[in-house]
């Protein structure tokens, strides 16, 4: 049986969630971080080495368009949250999201046989529009998560489900897209060069994702808006945001967090088809993925053993051992699997500890900003998370194409000594100095953890049955 408890601003959280409904939700992630993998992943790689242009422009084009769509991620929370409807306000955006995007998603791997000029500024536009769209949906899906429960224990339950589900869309297509870009490049009469290939597949995964998303929309119910709710106007966004002390420090945590990671899979391609000369090895990293399911899988449980400092502290400490043992493999045994199947599953496992944390820390920031403002934000606080996503990938697409540039990189051709050790650098390096700031910020800024957690969430309670107990005064008078 499910239930609600309602806060005492008015807003509904679910307080005990069916198996069913836990698992749906978490089965939505599967079709849009399959549609964000295969962009993540091979977008860069499709544009210089299909297309053919170039990799300078493709980084510049990366940070221009993902810093002007994720300053519009604050907006599109407002929307969500001022959402008043009889199928909630989460639901509603998540279907027109999903549907506008798939359009769009097709289009951006889709040449039309335009030359090379024309493809720039198609190229632009497309990847322009797939940002944006991409946020309607993201946006109230994620903000929904917080919504689901209150109790921490069932939140960091809840919250590694669709994590586990978005790291197994990151290891399908991260080990076998090439394999299934190549296939349906040849079954579909592809010329070779993937376009093909990667325009059908696009429409594969577009449809999964429609049907993915429509697993969660049909069997995760959401209460109805209070239609009489007060509206968040955009001038108070600034104060919900900068204000917030706690989220000040979780965007450094997570913003430096993703950098890593995102320059990491930036450069992956690249690392080792020219590298170490074994491009087979980007499928088998890829693979390794399994090890951040794993850990999601293991969340719950190590944080009831050690706390979630401790965690934390494991995670940063287990991505840098895993990029110190790629880079080792690369000097030792360049070709070798060992080296990469150990590096990659110490960094995987750590980037799932990390994920599980941020995931359940976000929910908590809204629950402070809640206490601290007395008005509950849930998808303008997320929209940040995906803001710093955005801004993560428009930095590390920035660093890799001019980065690749500044190194001296050549499509498809035999690199030279200096350009090896610009893209070690770009690999190990640069990772390793962004996941030892986001410890470094996590342990001295951060304060929503342990202890203090415990008593932002009493306080949290405490307030829900004073509203509860003041409506029922209410009621009984009437």
């Amino acid at each position: 049986m499910e239930c609600y408890v309602r806060d005492y601003k008015g807003v509904w959280g679910m307080e005990k969630l069916s198996v069913k409904a836990k698992y749906s939700f978490g089965v939505g992630a599967i079709g849009k971080d399959a549609v964000v993998n295969l962009v993540g992943i091979y977008l860069m790689f499709y544009i210089t080495d299909v297309l053919g242009l170039s990799p300078a422009f493709v980084g510049t084009l990366f940070f221009i368009a993902r810093i002007w769509y994720a300053t519009n991620d604050p907006v599109m929370g407002m929307i969500v949250d001022n959402t008043h409807s009889r199928f909630g306000k989460f639901r509603p955006w998540i279907v027109i999201g999903t549907i506008v995007n798939s359009v769009i998603f097709v289009l951006l791997f889709t040449n039309f046989g335009l030359s090379t000029t024309e493809l720039y500024v198609y190229i632009s536009i497309a990847y322009l529009l797939y940002g944006m769209t991409y946020t309607i949906m993201d946006i109230p899906y994620w903000s929904w998560l917080p919504s689901l429960t209150i109790d921490q224990q069932e939140r960091e339950e809840v919250s590694v489900i669709p994590r586990f589900f978005a790291s197994l869309a990151g290891m399908l297509i991260g080990t076998f897209g090439l394999y299934m870009i190549d296939f349906f490049d040849r079954s579909f009469g592809g010329s070779g060069d993937r376009q093909t290939g990667f325009t059908v597949s696009a429409i594969v995964i577009a449809i999964i994702f429609i049907g993915t998303i429509a697993v969660t929309v049909f069997n995760v119910p959401e209460k109805p808006t209070n239609r009489n709710a007060p509206r968040i106007k955009f001038k108070q966004i600034g104060k919900l945001l900068a204000k917030n002390d706690q989220l000040v420090a979780f965007i450094g945590i997570l913003l430096s967090f993703n950098l890593a990671m995102q320059i990491v899979n930036g450069v992956t391609i690249y690392y080792f088809k020219y590298v170490t000369g074994a491009e087979h090895l980007f499928s088998i990293f890829n693979f390794m993925i399994t090890a951040e399911m794993l850990s999601l899988l293991l969340f719950p449980k190590l944080v009831k053993i050690f706390n979630r400092t401790k965690v934390f502290t494991l995670a940063c400490s287990l991505v840098g051992i895993g990029l110190v043992t790629i880079l080792a493999g690369g000097y030792i045994a360049p070709q070798s699997p060992a080296f990469i199947i150990v590096g990659s599953f110490l960094l995987k496992f750590g980037s799932g500890l990390s994920l599980g944390i941020t995931t359940v820390s976000i929910a908590d920031v809204i629950d402070y900003g809640e206490l601290k403002f007395g008005i509950r934000s849930e998808s303008i606080i997320v929209s940040t998370q995906t803001f710093l996503m955005k801004a993560a990938q428009a930095v590390s697409g920035l660093l890799t194409g001019v980065g690749l540039s500044l190194v001296g990189y050549v499509p498809d051709a035999v690199q030279t000594p200096g350009t090896v050790m610009g893209l070690r650098i770009l690999m190990i390096a640069i990772p390793l100095i962004f996941a030892a700031l986001s410890l470094f910020i996590y342990l001295k800024a951060y304060k929503l953890k342990d202890s203090y957690l415990s008593q932002i969430v009493n306080n949290l309670k405490e307030k829900n049955a004073e509203y509860e107990k003041n409506e029922e005064n209410i009621q009984n008078i009437h």
